[in-house]
């Protein structure tokens, strides 16, 4: 007759949380850590399982980070970080580990729900959730200053990151979930990626400081930031690497920024930012800003970009 005791399951309030990077999930599944599908996070099934000791859990993170300040930035809107802050950022400032818990963070304080749409996790549709860092440039200070994180979903967080959403060939989709979740007419939406590029480009001009006080006062292994030129280098570099990996011919180089003949042929030059075409064109010497792609088989000139020459983009 079997007289030992059956273990329920505590409940959430009282597990064994862990910390597991992505790509150690199946070690941790193979040493009996459990997944709990609600939290988005691994758990040891019982007390001082030596063979989970490594990824044991730190407290989990407060909701509210010190300084965060969640209604910035709310809804969904066209939100570019400049090209000379590509590939800098929270995520590449923290360890991994810490990653992992602040995305588990801020899914949970979201509800496991888009904080722009509302959706939830459909992953039979490919419809995820993600983290989105939210920033105020302070044009003053040359500073980028981290004043949020936002849980977003794969759709909204395409249609955020719209440059990149056209390099990857997404540009009509991203462009109707703006109006789908917005209520905006498809007019509305062309208009407001105009301006997010306009501003774009203008900070992009600039070497930005980064700011991540908020994750300062709290439980994450936070590593110095590169300072503004620092920045610009690890953009250019990133590129150059993620080039090769597309498997361009070795002697294969982008072109550098500048002018050069429009490729559609609508216009008489473009701005070639150094890895991708823009929105500012030229016509006749005149700076302005047009989209890259007319929908619908519309053609519109753009809104002239406050003056700007082409000899100065």
């Amino acid at each position: 007759m079997f007289n030992g005791v059956v273990r329920q399951d505590p409940g959430p309030q009282f597990r064994q949380w862990l910390d597991v990077p992505f790509d150690e999930n199946g070690a941790a599944k193979a040493g009996g850590a459990r997944w709990d599908a609600s939290q988005r996070a691994w758990y040891a099934p019982r007390p001082n399982m030596l063979e989970l000791q490594r990824w044991a859990g730190r407290p989990p993170l407060p909701e509210l980070l010190p300084g965060e300040d969640r209604s910035f930035g709310s809804g969904l809107f066209v939100d570019l970080i400049p090209s000379s802050c590509w590939f800098t950022n929270v995520r590449s400032c923290v360890a991994p580990s810490d990653w992992d818990r602040l995305r588990r963070m801020i899914y949970r304080r979201a509800g496991q729900k888009c904080e722009a749409c509302g959706v939830g996790r459909e992953p039979a549709v490919g419809t995820h959730l993600e983290a989105h860092e939210r920033w105020h440039y302070d044009a003053a200070t040359r500073i980028q200053r981290l004043m949020r994180l936002v849980c977003l979903c794969t759709w909204c967080h395409e249609a955020t990151h719209f440059g990149l959403a056209e390099v990857r060939g997404h540009r009509e989709r991203a462009l109707m979930q703006l109006v789908a979740v917005n209520g905006w007419t498809a007019d509305y939406a062309e208009r407001h990626v105009r301006h997010a590029f306009v501003e774009w480009q203008r900070r992009s001009r600039v070497d930005w400081t980064l700011n991540l006080n908020i994750l300062q006062d709290v439980d994450v292994q936070l590593q110095r930031p590169p300072e503004g030129e620092e920045r610009r280098s690890v953009a250019d570099d990133t590129l150059c690497r993620q080039s090769s990996h597309t498997r361009l011919p070795p002697q294969v180089a982008l072109p550098a920024a500048g002018w050069y003949p429009d490729p559609s042929a609508r216009f008489t030059h473009r701005w070639w930012d150094g890895a991708q075409w823009t929105y500012v064109v030229a016509v006749g010497g005149q700076a302005f800003v047009a989209e890259a792609v007319a929908p619908y088989g519309q053609h519109e000139r753009g809104h002239e970009a406050r003056g700007d020459r082409a000899a100065d983009p």
